[in-house]
């Protein structure tokens, strides 16, 4: 029998038995600590727990405090609240639909409808399943066999799912007799999961878990009531769509009448925008729209939509771009690790920008500066503008819903919008598509071809991008006087190719190749759409090219 020679990351080397797991190294060196141990990273690579080993090589944990090691723990859970729900409710159907409040929104659906007794009774046994500390098989069968037990379970969404899968071959999950497919990796066995939460929330339930930062507790909750009702806005439009599902999705692509569900998509943006600009002609004391929302979430493209059915209402819009008052680079505040944050709201030159505001509002000519981004200064080219009596100014830009933006101006003369693209579309029921995820590819395809970034250059800022939206915009999203979801059904089908283009570009060396394989994953299972079939006005076409708004 081989023994193999795996050096830990404390110094120590350790032999392991041919046949042995990377779990088996941590049982047998007692490398657990008080934060949960999720998988491995064995030579450089990410391995869940169950590898077998079969070479020399370097061997170190990976816990929750990290992105992966948390996304796996949450997968984790999920798992246990699938299996928990399916054995006390053996009729029942369980959705995983979004994020909201620190944790993932759900619904199930039985004959009799879910009440707060039925969460305290699934808690209880997912209580159970974790003390029980059953180990998570991962299988390989046939895409027949799968297709199988789904049509058994009668889970539609994952057989739907599995027929566009290219391989002959799938990987599922099973927690003592109950399968599942889930997208990423699992932890080893359900004994890891120590701290969680299940609240009721009407209709369905919130699963609160840890984050990287406190992975030994649960984050205060916090009610996002206005978040939860355009979540609900965007199940309804999945409705009238027909599409909940990316294999509903695909078959609408393959069999059906795609380009009528592009302009039904679009027509349900088209409305929602008319109703915000109704909203704020009602309001007759707003002189100033402000437009905010995380990267990459179309703000530019909406402020334009939006300014034409200001238009349609009588008053006329003025716009202004917040990164036109950025402070000369030298002045940029430095975040925590010395680096220019350019996230910060004091990288604004806040007095001029009010100044500015109050001049125009009084009817004043202003001169707007533009800022170079090659020189990093700010420079003055005669961009005077001057707003007309029935006019509106409108400002897009991250810090749009924060009230030390606009300090000088009345809140009455103000209305704030919300904008950023939620999800309404899932993999199936128990994979959901994050906004992040979304946003992600929508970052990368803009980059690629409007401003020369490589996908790994914007894979390596994202998180410096995330953490600057936390501290910045999502604090404030409740404040919102209108919140406008951006998202489109099918835009994954056009970005995918673009996208697929440069990710496929990164190796294994990379230090952000395992996200880049990931989102690859994620990519591959939606049907190409072609990009000359997006109208010419949608948010899509910020980022594909071809905007009649967004000029590259």
């Amino acid at each position: 029998m081989n023994n193999f020679n795996i050096g830990l990351k404390d110094g120590r080397h350790v032999l392991a038995q041919e046949g042995a797991m990377l779990n088996d190294i941590i049982k047998d060196n007692s490398l657990f600590n008080d934060v949960p141990v999720v998988l491995g990273n064995f030579n450089n690579k990410l391995y869940e727990l169950g590898e077998i080993i079969t070479q020399d090589g370097n061997f170190e944990t990976v816990d929750v405090t990290s992105k992966i090691g948390m996304m796996t723990y949450v997968r984790t859970l999920q798992f246990v609240l699938i299996k928990a729900v399916y054995e006390l409710f053996p009729n029942a159907k369980i959705s995983i639909e979004h994020s909201l409040s620190k944790g993932l929104f759900g619904e199930i659906y039985k004959p009799i409808a879910l009440d707060i007794d039925d969460i305290y009774e699934i808690k209880g046994r997912m209580r159970e399943i974790i003390k029980a500390d059953i180990p998570i098989k991962k299988i390989s069968l046939s895409k027949a066999k799968a297709v199988e037990i789904f049509t058994g379970y009668n889970m539609q969404d994952k057989v739907k799912l599995l027929k566009y899968v290219n391989s002959g071959e799938v990987k599922l999950y099973e927690i003592d007799g109950r399968y599942d497919y889930f997208y990423g990796p699992m932890a080893y066995s359900t004994g890891i999961l120590k701290t969680f939460d299940l609240i009721y929330y009407e209709p369905g339930f919130i699963l609160r878990y840890p984050t990287s930062e406190t992975p030994d507790k649960i984050p205060k909750f916090q009610k996002h009531e206005k978040l939860a009702k355009i979540f609900d806005e965007a199940e309804q439009c999945g409705e009238i769509l027909g599409v909940g599902s990316v294999g509903a999705l695909n078959d609408e692509v393959v069999n059906g009448d795609i380009v009528n569900l592009i302009r039904v998509a679009e027509a349900l943006h088209e409305k929602k925008i008319a109703y915000i600009a109704d909203m704020i002609h009602q309001r007759t004391q707003v002189k100033l729209v402000l437009i905010a929302g995380p990267s990459s979430s179309g703000k530019t493209t909406f402020s334009k939509r939006l300014g034409i059915q200001l238009r349609v209402n009588g008053l006329i819009p003025t716009f202004i771009s917040l990164d036109d008052y950025f402070i000369d680079r030298e002045f940029t505040p430095r975040d925590e690790n010395g680096e220019y944050d350019f996230e910060s709201i004091y990288a604004l030159d806040l007095e001029l920008f009010n100044k500015d505001l109050e001049l125009l509002l009084q009817g004043n000519q202003v001169d707007i500066p533009s800022f170079n981004f090659k020189t990093g200064k700010r420079e003055w080219q005669g961009n005077k503008i001057k707003m007309p009596g029935n006019g509106v100014v409108v400002v897009e830009g991250i810090h749009g819903l924060n009230e030390i933006l606009t300090s000088s101006i009345a809140k009455e003369s103000k209305f704030k919008i919300y904008i950023s693209p939620l999800t309404q579309l899932n993999l199936d029921d128990h994979n959901r598509i994050s906004t992040t995820d979304v946003r992600m590819t929508r970052r990368i395809v803009r980059d690629y071809l409007s401003r020369g970034y490589g996908v790994e250059d914007t894979l390596k800022m994202w998180p410096s991008v995330k953490r600057g939206e936390e501290k910045n915009i999502f604090v404030f999203q409740e404040q919102a006087d209108a919140m406008f979801n951006s998202n489109l059904v099918y835009e994954l089908c056009v970005l995918k190719k673009f996208a697929l283009t440069e990710l496929n570009k990164i190796g294994p060396e990379s230090p952000v190749f395992y996200e880049a394989s990931r989102l690859k994953s994620f990519l591959n299972f939606f049907v190409d759409v072609d990009k000359d079939l997006v109208p010419e006005n949608s948010i899509i076409r910020e980022f594909t090219g071809g905007s009649c708004f967004y000029k590259y």
